[in-house]
């Protein structure tokens, strides 16, 4: 069976979401290293990269490209947002690991179980320790370009103006105010903006944006992307601007495995520790590793709920109560007899 989690993070992330997973699942081998427990199955500990897509796009590219068997070839051609080409980083970085075995993408696994801190307020609220993860909703990303007319910012009046960040800004804010107070379970996100080009004194050119959008039904993720999409579109010819959208990213809602979420709940009921269970808001390397083998995941509280932050904030007493729970379900599922099976 495969624990860990990721070590990347945000440009102004916290120490815990994803690093926690992975220090839990080095903490349970180092465990049954010093018990001298020889398990059934092998137990090995992964490192996913670039989960969070901060860097290179899209996200959970390790364990996008596990459940694929292959790296896909159309990442080969990826730059950084630092400019750096995706085919040379990469090689750079298996050619720092000289001492590592290299292992083929897609190995068959037993099962996957990933520790992660819950990145929102419930757990916390409601003095719970441990989220049994139910499954993750269901992601898109769009790539939005809306482009005007650069001009003088102080010789245009308003009936000559072409301005795509005026055109841009009206239609985001009325999907702010139509996406999520209509629908409790949706999720939009604006999380990058740029205008070019960039001077103080002129109307921009043309604005970029990303859009984020969450579900955890398929086809309402559908309807939010249509409502979205048109809405930018409309605004945009209502002020003579273009509106060109695409959709960088496609995740579809995932459901874990029953049968794992019933042995962390076992897990923490035998350590006498309280437990929900739970959908993950968020995207995680699981959801991927789900698509080719039994999956699911603990969750920890997190101080009042925030994430991708530096102050991000796990509670010692929490941390360890994981790690047990951790330790725990993979001594039961390690343990258990394979009868030739993987």
């Amino acid at each position: 069976m495969v624990i860990g989690s990721h070590l990347d993070s945000q440009p102004a992330g916290g120490r815990f979401d994803g690093a926690l997973g992975t220090l839990s699942a080095f903490e349970v081998l180092e465990s049954l290293e010093d018990a001298g427990i020889e398990t059934e199955r092998p137990v090995v500990v992964v490192s996913w990269t670039n989960e969070e897509g901060c860097r290179f796009a899209p996200g959970c590219m390790g364990s996008m490209a596990f459940s694929a068997g292959e790296i896909p070839s159309a990442w080969r051609g990826k730059v950084a947002t630092d400019g750096v080409d995706f085919a040379e980083e990469l090689a750079k970085t298996i050619a720092s690991l000289p001492e590592a075995e290299m292992l083929r993408l897609g190995f068959p696994l037993h099962a996957y179980i990933e520790v992660h801190i819950e990145q929102g307020p419930s757990l916390e609220a409601n003095d719970i320790p441990i989220g049994v993860v139910k499954g993750i909703q269901g992601t898109r990303w769009l790539d939005v370009a809306v482009t005007g007319q650069t001009a003088h910012a102080g010789t245009t009046g308003l009936s000559y103006r072409r301005d795509p960040l005026h055109a841009l800004t009206c239609a985001l804010s009325g999907l702010y105010e139509a996406v999520m107070p209509a629908d409790p379970d949706a999720r939009f996100t604006v999380g990058r903006i740029s205008a070019e080009p960039g001077s103080v004194n002129a109307i921009p050119d043309q604005v970029r944006c990303t859009v984020d959008m969450r579900h955890p039904e398929p086809s309402r993720l559908d309807e939010i992307e249509r409502f979205v999409t048109s809405r930018i579109k409309e605004e945009a010819k209502r002020q003579g601007c273009n509106a060109e959208i695409a959709r960088s990213f496609d995740m579809a809602p995932c459901v874990f495995s029953d049968a794992l979420q019933q042995t962390i709940e076992q897990a923490a009921s035998a350590r006498k520790v309280k437990s929900t269970r739970m959908l993950s808001g968020a995207f995680h390397d699981a959801l991927f590793v789900n698509r080719v083998a039994p999956a699911a995941m603990i969750f920890v509280p997190c101080r009042g709920g925030l994430s991708h932050n530096e102050a991000e904030y796990v509670e010692r007493a929490h941390a360890v109560i994981g790690c047990d729970v951790l330790a725990q379900a993979t001594l039961a599922i390690a343990c258990e007899s394979t009868n030739g099976r993987p």
